[in-house]
């Protein structure tokens, strides 16, 4: 753990003057325990800080209630990190959680590899540190390493920073170290999935969806934008497209995009096709509606998360000599908009 430096440390007062809930949140001020605390329920920014490279600490008192506390950084339009505890995980393997947030969306669905089993404090304050150096960052929980987050996805090398919680949570102490401005090496490394996995779509603009409304017709000919995936092959969707609703998780209204893959062969053959998706999907081959999913958090018991799997789902194409068209209809709601796709 690096020792900070006094010089550079910052304590941002937990005072009104310095705090803006963000829409829909509320936070409360007040003294708790011989100290100043902040009451956030949503999300809180700090008046007039931006942050880089450095160090963020905080405390957060124990909760054992159905809730998250965690920080937002390097905020930019709707573009930010997120870090966060979820105190009622304690010793389970989701206790703490990474999602990058494209267009006020959260995406935690589609890094399943970015949580980490943690023992929070059931009385008292837990100390919530993390260390953030270009695009990596290390998370300490009552100054243990539990998490490396290896690639920071918004994007932003630098931004706005505030506080996040659900459902209520309170914090105290909160700390900033700057250490610099955060710097990406160019050229920047050309990071491409393994052979087979689709790594390019064509999108179309998103628009709400109406459970038995969609038809091939009216997005055959869409205007579409084309996209790619990280190395994973994860298509990360709201990243390229706003929704319609947005950042209300799952009260927002279902939104989808149509994403378009050309597959070329030089015979008639059988290929089998490995994909995931969040949350539904409707795949069509050369025009014919082939496969329905739900994989919806949730969707299919209170356990169920809806993380994706590039082998999650197997269904064979049947494809024809010359140019075939492969259209996923991806519905979303909440928790991440994602596909991925293979062929094997």
């Amino acid at each position: 753990m690096r020792p900070i430096n006094a010089q550079t440390t910052q304590n941002i007062p937990l005072q009104p003057d310095y705090w803006t809930p963000a829409q829909g949140s509320s936070v409360n001020f007040e003294n708790f325990d011989g100290k100043e605390t902040i009451i956030v329920n949503g999300t809180a920014f700090a008046k007039g800080f931006e942050f880089s490279n450095g160090v963020m600490e905080m405390e957060v008192y124990a909760n054992q209630k159905r809730s998250f506390a965690g920080v937002v950084f390097r905020k930019s339009e709707g573009n930010f990190e997120e870090v966060y505890m979820r105190m009622h995980k304690s010793r389970q393997v989701d206790a703490v959680q990474y999602t990058p947030t494209y267009n006020n969306e959260s995406n935690w669905q589609l890094y399943p590899e970015f949580q980490a089993n943690v023992t929070f404090k059931t009385e008292g304050w837990n100390l919530f540190r993390i260390e953030v150096e270009d695009l990596a960052a290390t998370l300490f929980i009552n100054g243990e390493e539990v998490m490396r987050i290896d690639r920071l996805r918004s994007g932003n090398l630098t931004g706005e920073i505030g506080l996040f919680a659900l459902f209520g949570n309170r914090f105290a102490n909160l700390k900033i170290t700057k250490t610099g401005e955060a710097v990406v090496k160019e050229p920047y490394p050309i990071l491409t999935p393994e052979k087979g996995i689709i790594g390019e779509w064509d999108i179309t603009e998103a628009q709400p969806y109406i459970e038995g409304e969609i038809r091939f017709e009216d997005f055959e000919n869409a205007k579409t934008t084309t996209v790619y995936t990280e190395q994973s092959g994860i298509l990360p969707i709201s990243r390229y497209l706003s929704k319609p609703t947005s950042g209300n998780f799952e009260r927002n209204q279902e939104a989808y995009t149509v994403a378009f893959a050309t597959i070329a062969v030089d015979n008639a053959q059988t290929r089998l096709f490995s994909f995931d998706f969040s949350d539904k999907i409707i795949v069509y081959l050369n025009g014919e509606a082939i496969f329905y999913g739900n994989n919806a958090f949730r969707s299919k018991n209170n356990q169920f998360q809806g993380h994706l799997g590039l082998t999650a789902n197997k269904i064979p194409l049947k494809l024809k000599k010359g140019f075939n068209t492969l259209h996923c209809v991806v519905i979303d709601r909440a928790n991440g908009w994602g596909l991925t796709g293979k062929l094997e």
